[in-house]
Order: structure tokens, then C-alpha cells, then sequence
């Protein structure tokens, strides 16, 4: 079996401005090795740069301002990576680190290239520890949390199942901490949780996720085919030998292809195409190509290749896409037939914006 395991930044340092706590990363490779020892391959999914950084630095809270937390994810992460390698080494387990920045996932080539590296770690009986590279990443292209960063990732080796680590120890119906909140040991269906108040950002203070982050995380891996667990650090070893412990979301029925999972989750359009009501109808109800003889207007600056929305004229996005052309090509070729540009620019522009094959519906 092939797991991620996804721990955040409050179960390894605690409150903010407090040390790397040591024994919560030892707890975690125990478990590590034994799964290993299993024959399971493990890839961690580590937040903790950035807080870990904090105290070494004399600060007392997460910074708000990006350069400071660059700062304190370059001190963080050798500490972190040195003390589970550290821990790792007591198993005779190796750990690799892997710094991935939202490039990697959203860039087909990219995402390639990282799927590569980490399907040949694991054969190697490698453990990788990815973290976001936060010590160069901007808030412009940050993915924001680790925990889509961690369902990003079990969709990019093909997991089998993924589990949250967190500081509260499964999903509840109301705010842990309030009066008569219960534990949701299952969740099936995601529109359930609709009405549930399922909070913000973590309580910690020196992560960026929250049960609201977690959420979208299973609802990236459930659609596909990917079963997720949610639970603390205490409850590890009971949730993965299937105890009724923490929460756990069941796949969907309906499993998404590979290639539509990454253009809705892992690729950040650059740029929008709007649509005309004919073109919106035939995308959605007829699953055809964009042409250019259905886009009244072209948004953003992106080249031939990029992920781009596909919206109609009331700003609704209905789909995304891999465009076929730079966007200062585009105007040109608005509300034109294809043979008529092929007559008129060349056989090269008898081809569609965006190919039905290169295309996920959102609507």
C-alpha cells in the first residue's frame, strides 16, 4: 500500500515560538518504520519549516510579512529534515527531502518530473519528506497549506490512502472546544458537510490550514479513488489498523481520470476565455472543443500550453483548460471559424483554443 502522511506545524512545535518538539517526530517515524517494516511504502507530507524557524530566530508569533517567514522556513527546515533524518536513521530507514513549490504541480512538465522523482524514491525504499519550499516561494504562487499540498501529492504518486495529522483529533459537527460537538466517524458524502460549522484556520498560531483546508483535501483524494483519515498524533496507529478512531472519507463512486483531476485541482489557470451562450451550451452539454468562433474576449497574459478558465458572459467559471495558443494570439482569431483562418493565417490555425481532451467542466 502506498500512504501519505501529512502532519502539521501545530502537532510538531506546538504553540508559536516554541521549539521543534523532538518526540512528536520520533512518534511519527515509529510509525513510519513500522508500516515500512510492513512492506507499505510512506511518503510525509512535514508543515513545520516556518514555526520550527521561529524560536532559533527569537520570534514569538508567526511573521506576517513574507520576508520574514522565508527567514524563518530556511532556519526551519534543516532543523526539521536533520531531526528526521536523525530519526529515521534509528530504523535504518533514509529520508530524502523534497522541496516542491506550486510550479511543480501546476506545470505539466513539472508535475512529470516530480511524479518521476518520487516514484523512483520509493523504489529505492527511500522515505520522502516534501514540505512546500517556503523559503522562496511567494504569496502570489504559495499553495497556501499543506494540506493540499499533501492531497496534490497523493494524487501525483497514485496513493492509496491519505492521512492528516493534526492537533484535534478528527472532524466534529460543531468547534471541538464547544458544548455538545460530536465526532464525525464517516464521512461518504462531502455536500453533508454543507451546514456543518466546520471552523476556520488552525488554533495554533503557527500554521496556515484549518479544518476548512482538510476538507478540500479529502475532496481532492476521494474524487480520486483515494480514502482519507483525519486524526491526531496519539490516535496514528489506531486509525491506520482501522480502529474508530478519528474521521475517515470514503472514495467517491464516481472517480475522476488522472488528467482531469490535475487540471482542477493541481493547475492555477493564468489567464480566462469568455464565452459566448452558444459556446457555454455546446461545452456543457455536448462535452466539444472550444473553438474560436465562441470567445467574445481574452483575459490575463499566458503562452500556448497554460491552464486557462473558460467563464461565460456573466463571469461564471464553467470549465478549465489547456489553451493552444499564446494570448496575444487570441484576439485575432475571435468569432472566427477555423477554416477561415486557416484561409487567411495558415493550415496552423485550423485547430481548436481548447480541445475537448484538455478540458474539465466545472459547472
Amino acid at each position: 500500500m502506498k500512504i501519505v502522511i501529512k502532519i502539521g506545524s501545530s502537532t510538531l512545535t506546538g504553540k508559536a515560538g516554541s521549539a521543534l518538539n523532538v518526540d512528536a517526530v520520533n512518534k511519527l517515524v515509529d510509525v513510519v518504520a513500522s508500516l515500512r517494516a510492513n512492506g507499505d511504502e510512506v511518503v510525509i507530507v512535514s508543515s513545520g519549516a516556518i514555526a520550527a524557524g521561529l524560536a532559533p530566530l527569537g520570534l514569538t508569533s508567526r511573521p506576517k510579512d513574507l520576508a520574514s517567514q522565508q527567514a524563518a522556513a530556511s532556519v526551519g527546515q534543516g532543523l526539521l529534515i536533520g531531526k528526521y533524518n536523525e530519526a529515521l536513521g534509528h530504523h535504518n530507514l533514509i529520508g530524502a527531502q523534497v522541496l516542491l513549490t506550486i510550479e511543480d504541480v501546476i506545470r505539466r512538465s513539472h508535475y512529470q518530473s516530480a511524479q518521476r522523482t518520487l516514484t523512483k524514491l520509493l523504489s529505492l525504499g527511500v522515505v520522502p519528506i516534501i514540505n512546500e519550499n517556503d523559503s522562496v516561494g511567494t504569496q502570489e504562487i504559495k499553495f497556501g497549506d499543506n494540506d493540499r499540498l499533501s492531497a496534490l501529492v497523493s494524487h501525483l504518486i497514485n496513493a492509496d490512502k491519505l492521512v492528516l495529522v493534526s492537533d484535534i483529533d478528527a472532524l466534529y459537527d460543531a468547534p471541538p472546544t464547544s458544548s455538545g460537538a460530536k465526532r464525525i466517524s464517516v464521512v461518504s458524502d462531502l455536500t453533508s458537510l454543507d451546514k456543518v460549522n466546520i471552523g476556520g484556520v488552525g488554533s495554533s498560531g503557527v500554521g496556515s490550514g484549518g479544518m476548512v483546508t482538510k476538507v478540500e483535501a479529502a475532496r481532492i483524494v476521494t474524487s480520486a479513488g483515494i480514502e482519507m483519515l483525519l486524526t491526531n498524533l496519539e490516535n496514528l496507529t489506531d486509525a491506520l489498523a482501522g480502529k474508530d478512531v478519528g474521521t475517515k472519507f470514503t472514495v467517491v463512486d464516481d472517480r475522476k481520470p488522472s488528467r482531469a483531476l490535475w487540471l482542477e485541482y493541481a493547475a492555477e489557470p493564468r489567464g480566462k476565455l469568455v464565452l459566448d451562450d452558444g459556446a457555454v451550451t455546446a461545452i456543457i452539454e455536448r462535452g466539444v472543443s472550444l473553438l474560436p468562433a465562441g470567445v467574445t474576449s481574452v483575459e490575463g497574459v499566458f503562452s500556448a500550453g497554460d491552464t486557462v478558465e473558460l467563464v461565460s458572459k456573466s463571469g461564471e467559471v464553467i470549465a478549465k483548460g489547456l489553451v493552444s495558443y499564446d494570448s496575444d494570439e487570441i484576439p485575432q482569431l475571435l468569432g472566427k471559424s477555423t477554416k477561415d483562418l486557416a484561409a487567411k493565417l495558415g493550415a496552423e490555425y485550423e485547430r481548436e483554443l481548447v480541445h475537448r481532451d484538455d478540458l474539465v467542466l466545472l459547472a
